[in-house]
């Protein structure tokens, strides 16, 4: 399908945005067909977490899905060909489709705020590979799991294959991988894939309040500092990499206003307000790293 060019979350088709309280809820809304990915809800995810990013009252994003799936998998309605095109209409340069969940994983990778996956159902193929760059992931009883490719003779994509391995160790990953198994929540947090297993109505209060629990008392702008050096951190090749980016960080954000707050709120034991804005801008802590160079 052609990109479209007037998305907003009014007339989403495939998700839903929510926000109250300061946390916003990226509803998966394919009901009836087990919330099964397609190049609209790609459209609509990536421009979601774009709304995300620019409201600063926005403090944290938690995706779930309606219904009894969270994301089965691609829509395969199209049949043998689901695949030929590598499942985007996105063209890298050397003529080579994009991998549509792969641009989802790098967005979500890229968010300003901490994000959360409420696993409610089937969090299968591109269904559960777009959670692995979420910071933190809560299943239901009833959820479950599979990296099903090898079942489908592809490959593991959404850059599952970077993320997946430092999330839970290269032996289970493989594990995972090559044998194409759905598995249970229970099997899911015991190789360290979820945090928590939750019965099906405890599930989103449980999301909910550990979103509250992570940013109601922190600076925003500290938080997704934090988020961007520890996940880029990840593929470092020495300690010294994190030294720089730390000592540029505790000098650059040493003279901010969130730390002149952060000291007097701790002397006045009250809680603090931070005045610093996300939309404003990260400052100069990254402005000489080199980011991977992305094939658009």
């Amino acid at each position: 399908m052609a990109a479209p060019t007037d998305l907003d979350p009014s007339t989403y088709e495939h998700i839903e945005l929510e926000i109250a309280d300061g946390i916003a809820t990226i509803w998966m809304n394919r009901p009836d067909k087990m919330n099964a990915f397609t190049e609209l809800m790609r459209y609509e995810i990536i421009d979601a977490l774009d709304h995300t990013d620019a409201d600063d009252d926005v403090r944290a994003v938690i995706f779930t899905g309606r219904g009894r799936a969270f994301c089965a998998g691609a829509d395969l309605s199209s049949g043998e060909g689901t695949f030929s095109r590598g499942g985007s209409d996105i063209m890298g340069r050397n003529g080579v489709p994009r991998d549509g969940g792969g641009t989802v994983s790098l967005r979500i990778y890229d968010s300003k705020k901490p994000v959360i996956g409420a696993i409610n159902g089937a969090a299968v193929g591109v269904g559960v590979t777009m959670t692995l760059p979420m910071d933190i992931r809560l299943a239901s009883t009833a959820a479950k799991f599979g990296f099903v490719f090898s079942r489908r003779g592809i490959v593991p994509e959404a850059a599952s294959s970077w993320f997946l391995p430092r999330l839970v160790g290269i032996s289970q990953a493989m594990e995972w991988v090559a044998s194409g198994e759905v598995f249970p929540a229970e099997e899911a947090m015991a190789g360290g894939l979820v945090r928590s297993v939750h019965e099906p109505d405890d599930l989103l209060p449980a999301a909910y309040a550990l979103a509250r629990r992570l940013t109601e008392s922190s600076s925003a702008v500290s938080i997704a500092v934090a988020r961007k050096m520890m996940w880029r951190m990840l593929g470092a090749d020495h300690p010294m990499a994190a030294h720089k980016v730390d000592s540029r960080g505790i000098l650059e954000r040493g003279r901010s206003e969130d730390v002149k707050e952060g000291i007097n709120s701790f002397f006045e034991k009250r809680a603090p307000q931070f005045p610093d804005k996300v939309s404003d801008g990260l400052g100069t802590i990254f402005s000489d790293w080199d980011d991977p160079t992305y094939d658009s």
